[in-house]
Protein backbone atom coordinates (compact mmCIF):
# COMPACT_ATOMS: atom_id res chain seq x y z
CA UNK A 1 0.00 0.00 0.00
CA UNK A 2 1.28 3.76 -0.62
CA UNK A 3 -0.14 6.58 0.87
CA UNK A 4 0.83 9.67 -0.79
CA UNK A 5 0.63 12.99 1.81
CA UNK A 6 0.62 16.61 0.68
CA UNK A 7 -0.86 19.82 0.84
CA UNK A 8 0.52 23.39 1.55
CA UNK A 9 3.58 24.34 3.00
CA UNK A 10 3.40 24.21 7.71
CA UNK A 11 0.30 22.26 6.83
CA UNK A 12 1.83 18.87 8.87
CA UNK A 13 2.75 16.79 6.40
CA UNK A 14 5.30 15.45 8.01
CA UNK A 15 3.85 15.40 11.66
CA UNK A 16 1.20 12.94 9.73
CA UNK A 17 4.16 11.27 8.26
CA UNK A 18 5.69 10.70 11.31
CA UNK A 19 2.84 9.29 12.92
CA UNK A 20 1.56 6.56 10.33
CA UNK A 21 5.25 5.43 10.25
CA UNK A 22 4.87 5.06 14.34
CA UNK A 23 1.41 3.87 13.89
CA UNK A 24 2.13 1.34 10.98
CA UNK A 25 5.84 1.14 10.75
CA UNK A 26 5.75 2.17 7.09
CA UNK A 27 8.72 3.68 5.56
CA UNK A 28 8.20 7.07 4.14
CA UNK A 29 9.87 9.16 1.35
CA UNK A 30 9.98 12.61 2.41
CA UNK A 31 10.16 14.51 -1.10
CA UNK A 32 11.82 17.46 0.46
CA UNK A 33 14.40 15.58 0.96
CA UNK A 34 15.26 13.84 -2.12
CA UNK A 35 14.63 17.46 -3.75
CA UNK A 36 17.54 19.11 -1.25
CA UNK A 37 19.90 15.90 -2.25
CA UNK A 38 19.50 16.91 -6.05
CA UNK A 39 19.89 20.73 -5.64
CA UNK A 40 23.04 20.25 -2.99
CA UNK A 41 24.83 17.09 -5.20
CA UNK A 42 24.63 19.96 -8.00
CA UNK A 43 22.49 17.45 -10.39
CA UNK A 44 19.76 20.70 -11.26
CA UNK A 45 20.12 23.56 -11.00
CA UNK A 46 16.69 24.60 -9.70
CA UNK A 47 16.92 26.05 -6.24
CA UNK A 48 14.29 25.90 -2.93
CA UNK A 49 12.36 28.32 -4.16
CA UNK A 50 11.05 27.09 -7.64
CA UNK A 51 7.84 25.31 -6.45
CA UNK A 52 6.40 25.08 -9.93
CA UNK A 53 9.28 23.48 -11.95
CA UNK A 54 10.22 21.36 -9.07
CA UNK A 55 7.09 19.40 -8.76
CA UNK A 56 7.76 19.00 -12.78
CA UNK A 57 11.31 17.82 -11.78
CA UNK A 58 10.53 15.49 -8.84
CA UNK A 59 7.51 14.09 -9.55
CA UNK A 60 8.19 11.80 -12.85
CA UNK A 61 11.22 10.68 -10.32
CA UNK A 62 8.56 9.97 -7.26
CA UNK A 63 5.76 8.47 -10.01
CA UNK A 64 8.34 6.08 -10.94
CA UNK A 65 9.38 5.04 -7.46
CA UNK A 66 5.48 4.57 -6.23
CA UNK A 67 5.15 2.06 -9.50
CA UNK A 68 8.10 -0.10 -8.17
CA UNK A 69 6.77 -0.07 -4.85
CA UNK A 70 3.45 -1.45 -5.98
CA UNK A 71 5.03 -3.78 -8.08
CA UNK A 72 7.36 -5.16 -5.51
CA UNK A 73 3.99 -5.10 -3.07
CA UNK A 74 5.62 -2.91 -0.81
CA UNK A 75 4.60 -0.01 1.64
CA UNK A 76 5.48 3.23 1.38
CA UNK A 77 4.03 6.91 2.48
CA UNK A 78 5.20 9.41 0.15
CA UNK A 79 5.54 13.02 1.64
CA UNK A 80 5.70 16.28 -0.07
CA UNK A 81 3.89 19.42 -1.60
CA UNK A 82 5.05 18.57 -5.25
CA UNK A 83 2.57 16.02 -6.13
CA UNK A 84 0.80 17.60 -9.39
CA UNK A 85 -2.66 18.32 -9.08
CA UNK A 86 -3.97 15.66 -11.91
CA UNK A 87 -1.22 12.97 -10.14
CA UNK A 88 -3.85 10.19 -10.94
CA UNK A 89 -3.33 10.30 -14.84
CA UNK A 90 0.00 8.89 -14.39
CA UNK A 91 -1.22 5.16 -13.24
CA UNK A 92 -3.53 2.25 -14.72
CA UNK A 93 -6.31 1.76 -12.48
CA UNK A 94 -4.87 -0.88 -10.18
CA UNK A 95 -1.97 0.84 -9.19
CA UNK A 96 -4.68 3.48 -8.33
CA UNK A 97 -6.16 0.37 -6.27
CA UNK A 98 -3.11 0.86 -3.99
CA UNK A 99 -2.83 4.31 -3.13
CA UNK A 100 -4.27 6.16 -0.63
CA UNK A 101 -4.25 10.15 -0.86
CA UNK A 102 -4.30 12.78 1.78
CA UNK A 103 -4.69 16.05 1.16
CA UNK A 104 -3.64 18.87 4.03
CA UNK A 105 -5.20 22.00 3.49
CA UNK A 106 -5.13 24.98 6.48
CA UNK A 107 -8.49 27.44 6.32
CA UNK A 108 -7.62 31.20 6.31
CA UNK A 109 -9.76 31.08 9.56
CA UNK A 110 -7.38 28.93 10.96
CA UNK A 111 -4.74 30.61 9.68
CA UNK A 112 -5.58 33.64 11.09
CA UNK A 113 -6.24 32.38 14.94
CA UNK A 114 -3.12 30.15 15.01
CA UNK A 115 -0.49 32.04 12.80
CA UNK A 116 1.79 32.18 15.79
CA UNK A 117 1.64 28.47 16.38
CA UNK A 118 1.65 27.31 12.76
CA UNK A 119 5.83 29.18 12.94
CA UNK A 120 6.18 27.52 16.60
CA UNK A 121 5.50 24.14 15.07
CA UNK A 122 7.44 24.48 11.63
CA UNK A 123 10.28 22.69 12.93
CA UNK A 124 8.24 20.20 15.17
CA UNK A 125 10.02 16.81 12.62
CA UNK A 126 12.31 18.38 10.86
CA UNK A 127 14.53 21.84 11.39
CA UNK A 128 13.68 24.70 8.67
CA UNK A 129 17.14 26.21 8.47
CA UNK A 130 15.29 29.72 6.88
CA UNK A 131 11.46 30.36 7.77
CA UNK A 132 11.61 33.93 7.00
CA UNK A 133 9.71 34.13 3.96
CA UNK A 134 6.72 32.68 6.38
CA UNK A 135 4.27 35.14 6.91
CA UNK A 136 0.33 34.76 7.17
CA UNK A 137 -0.09 35.79 3.75
CA UNK A 138 1.74 33.32 2.31
CA UNK A 139 0.80 30.56 3.67
CA UNK A 140 -3.16 31.51 3.37
CA UNK A 141 -1.82 32.07 -0.51
CA UNK A 142 -0.40 28.39 -0.53
CA UNK A 143 -3.23 26.64 0.87
CA UNK A 144 -5.71 28.77 -1.01
CA UNK A 145 -3.80 27.13 -4.19
CA UNK A 146 -3.18 23.63 -2.97
CA UNK A 147 -7.16 23.76 -2.14
CA UNK A 148 -8.76 25.12 -5.82
CA UNK A 149 -6.07 22.79 -7.38
CA UNK A 150 -6.67 19.42 -5.98
CA UNK A 151 -10.74 20.44 -5.61
CA UNK A 152 -10.49 20.95 -9.34
CA UNK A 153 -9.39 17.42 -9.82
CA UNK A 154 -11.81 15.91 -7.69
CA UNK A 155 -9.49 15.07 -5.16
CA UNK A 156 -10.68 15.08 -1.20
CA UNK A 157 -9.13 17.73 1.15
CA UNK A 158 -8.84 17.61 4.63
CA UNK A 159 -9.77 21.01 5.61
CA UNK A 160 -8.07 22.33 9.52
CA UNK A 161 -10.27 25.25 10.09
CA UNK A 162 -10.84 24.87 14.54
CA UNK A 163 -8.33 22.04 15.93
CA UNK A 164 -5.39 20.76 14.41
CA UNK A 165 -4.77 17.94 16.77
CA UNK A 166 -8.44 16.55 16.07
CA UNK A 167 -7.92 16.84 12.39
CA UNK A 168 -4.83 14.93 12.35
CA UNK A 169 -6.36 12.44 14.65
CA UNK A 170 -9.48 11.92 12.53
CA UNK A 171 -7.62 12.02 9.61
CA UNK A 172 -5.36 8.81 11.19
CA UNK A 173 -8.48 6.96 12.09
CA UNK A 174 -10.35 7.53 9.02
CA UNK A 175 -7.47 6.55 6.70
CA UNK A 176 -8.71 2.95 5.88
CA UNK A 177 -5.69 1.15 4.56
CA UNK A 178 -5.94 -2.86 4.21
CA UNK A 179 -3.18 -4.92 5.73
CA UNK A 180 -2.52 -2.28 8.29
CA UNK A 181 -2.81 -2.64 12.16
CA UNK A 182 -4.40 -0.23 14.06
Amino acid sequence: MIVIITGASHTGKTVLAQRMLEKYKYPYLSIDHLKMGLIRSGNTELTPMDDDELVGYLWPIVREMIKTAIENEQNLIVEGCYIPYDWRKDFADECLSEIRFICLAMTDTYIDAHFDDIRKHGSDIENRLDDSDCTAEWIKEGNRKVIEGFRRMGEKIILINDDYTKAITECLKSVKISGMRE
